[in-house]
């Protein structure tokens, strides 16, 4: 009876010492599973962090320069001073810790660089300048999106608009006045000036140190000492519209130079010495062929 009991006994201690143990276990599991899961929350986290920093980095310095020109120019357009000075912070940095090598010349680099510093010291001044600070933050929007869409940038558009400064000034040309040459000069040389940073970006140096060159050259015809002739000033524009095609990638589909229309008192007469000219030469070619019609015979 006895050792009965004592075996139900011990059958019990063991019972309960294995339920122990699987306590334990199961403590240790859910210990484990939860240390485990704060690890995957943390690499979920981390993942998650990592993903917003590549959705950042994933811009390229040009896109994030575009990008925040952009938001500059609406700044200064709504007249946003806050705004608009931090947003030349955030371009400055976004300048300083991005590398555009490979994406343009080292001149376009430093076209970037001066524009920005411009900028700078624009929204800096104690003053505030509606005009000055539009005309700093276009420059430095037409810039940026150069270097970010180096094939069709923004500043091909201003194309028409040289032409027509060109035009002028080749007009003035033909009437030989120097006033109305150096008005449109100065007209070319404003619309110039906001998009010859982007230009420099995008273009090799020698197509804008040709045109540059040109511009400087064509700007003193009108305090020069000597008298230009007429057919001196046409040329001179000639070259001009060439640096120009050559700057925008135009085709040369066109002249360069429209010829000047003959003065009315000559006009008649011009016309009636043109009509006598093709009159003769066609009399003249009449006469040979039949000559050469009559010489000729056939061999027997």
């Amino acid at each position: 009876m006895l050792r009965g009991r004592y075996y139900v006994v011990v059958v019990l201690v063991f019972c309960w010492l294995l339920s122990s143990m699987d306590v334990v276990k199961a403590s240790a599991a859910l210990g484990d599973a939860g240390e485990g899961s704060g690890k995957a929350s943390k690499q979920s986290a981390d993942v998650s962090s990592g993903n917003g920093l590549a959705v950042m980095s994933g811009k390229t310095g040009a896109q994030q320069l575009e990008q925040a020109a952009e938001a500059l120019y609406g700044y200064v357009l709504e007249g946003d001073v806050m705004k608009v000075r931090q947003e030349t912070e955030a371009i400055s940095k976004i300048f300083v810790s991005s590398s555009f090598e490979g994406m343009t010349s080292v001149e376009g680099i430093n076209a970037l660089s001066g524009v920005i510093m411009d900028l700078k010291a624009t929204v800096a001044g104690a003053k505030i300048n509606p005009q000055q600070w539009e005309a700093a933050a276009a420059k430095l929007r037409l810039a940026a999106n150069s270097l970010n869409h180096p094939r069709q940038p923004i500043w091909l558009q201003y194309y028409k608009l040289i032409r027509e400064d060109l035009n002028a000034i080749e007009q003035s040309a033909v009437a030989n006045d120097l006033a109305g040459w150096k008005t449109a000069l100065e007209r070319l040389q404003g619309r110039y000036d906001n998009i010859r940073p982007a230009v420099i970006v995008s273009r090799q140096p020698e197509v804008v140190n040709a045109f540059d060159s040109w511009l400087s050259y064509a700007a003193g015809i009108p305090s020069s000492s000597q008298k230009v002739e007429r057919a001196r000033l046409l040329e001179i524009v000639s070259y001009g519209q060439d640096a120009v095609r050559v700057m925008f990638g135009k085709e040369k589909d066109e002249p360069a130079l429209s010829l000047p229309l003959a003065s009315q008192e000559f006009g008649i007469w011009g016309g009636l010495a043109a009509s006598f000219i093709i009159a003769a030469l066609a009399y003249v070619a009449y006469r040979k062929y039949r000559g050469q019609n009559q010489n000729w015979k056939p061999i027997p």
